[in-house]
């Protein structure tokens, strides 16, 4: 019997069959954003049937899905890149396959993943980040993620670092993910350039480039200084598309950090160690869970 850990994101679907702790196949496709809840549940089946054809029918599944999660009714309360709103993921996905189904929120199946398996595995408290098209955080303790009273926890992108700054999609002005998400490098930079190349150019001291570059810094730090002042995480994991900076994220967001925690040491920045594949790994991880109970 094998396992099918399915990850959604906003642009891409990707999935692995495990069987016995062994990636036995990989896929992806494009989320559906015109009937994305249909394009989850018919990859989800394309999946169970692969499984079955490789010898292995899969005994239990996990879904990671965006947006705000209800993980234990299994339910994607709101999604605004997909455009869903109170969606009963769980009920459908295990109509369509057959099979027992976990549902979990993209970003605290991530940082399970990263509790598990990845930079977080030595440390049972800790806060995972992921900075791509937006930021959210999972805060794990003892090894599990917490997902707050009605799964609404982890949406530090929210959070206002510059009072009355950029307008943000949430209706709110200065946001941490309105200047530093990968999406808002970008297109703070403008002219069409990738988030990648505004870095690289920072690093040469282009000014345009050093001053988007330097504020997203500073509204990091300072998300993650409150971050660490309310929770005194053991350490912070970076995931997420904007990780892949590596040493020209890493090292000038913990000078700013520790510059901004006067009183106390800042908590290890470390990043990702399982990439972009930390979501399927944290769904697998999801449905490994499932047939553990039904022993």
């Amino acid at each position: 019997m094998s396992l099918i850990g399915l990850d959604v994101g906003g642009t891409t679907m990707k999935a692995a069959i495990t069987k016995n702790s062994e990636i036995v196949a990989t896929e992806s496709r494009p989320t559906d954003h015109t009937d994305p809840v249909r394009g989850i549940l018919d990859f989800a089946a394309h999946l169970a049937t692969r499984a079955s054809s490789l010898g292995s029918p899969a005994r239990a599944a996990g879904i990671a899905v965006p947006g705000i999660v209800d993980e234990s009714t299994g339910t994607a309360v709101y999604s605004a890149n997909l455009g869903w709103r109170d969606v009963p993921m769980l009920h459908l996905a295990q109509e369509r396959l057959g099979i027992p189904v976990a549902i979990g929120h993209d970003v605290r199946t991530a940082g399970l993943a990263e509790a598990v398996l990845g930079a977080g595995r030595d440390a049972s408290d800790f806060v995972f980040l992921a900075i791509g098209t937006g930021i959210a955080a999972a805060l794990i303790i003892n090894n599990t993620p917490y997902p707050g009273a009605a799964g609404w926890s982890g949406e530090i992108g929210h959070v206002v670092v510059r009072p009355n700054g950029e307008d943000c999609p949430c209706g709110n002005k200065g946001c941490l993910e309105t200047y530093a998400s990968a999406a808002a490098i970008s297109r703070r930079y403008g002219k069409n350039v990738p988030t990648a190349e505004v870095i690289d150019r920072a690093g040469k001291n282009e000014v345009e480039a050093s001053q988007v570059w330097s504020d997203a810094l500073d509204t990091l730090a300072d998300g993650l200084a409150a971050t660490t002042l309310l929770l005194d995480p053991a350490l912070i994991v970076i995931g997420g598309g904007l990780a892949q900076a590596g040493e020209a994220l890493l090292s000038p967001l913990s000078t700013r950090l520790a510059d901004r925690l006067k009183f106390r040491p800042s908590p290890p920045l470390l990043l990702t160690q399982l990439d972009d594949q930390a979501g399927v790994k944290g769904a697998t991880l999801l449905a490994q869970r499932l047939t553990q109970k039904s022993v």
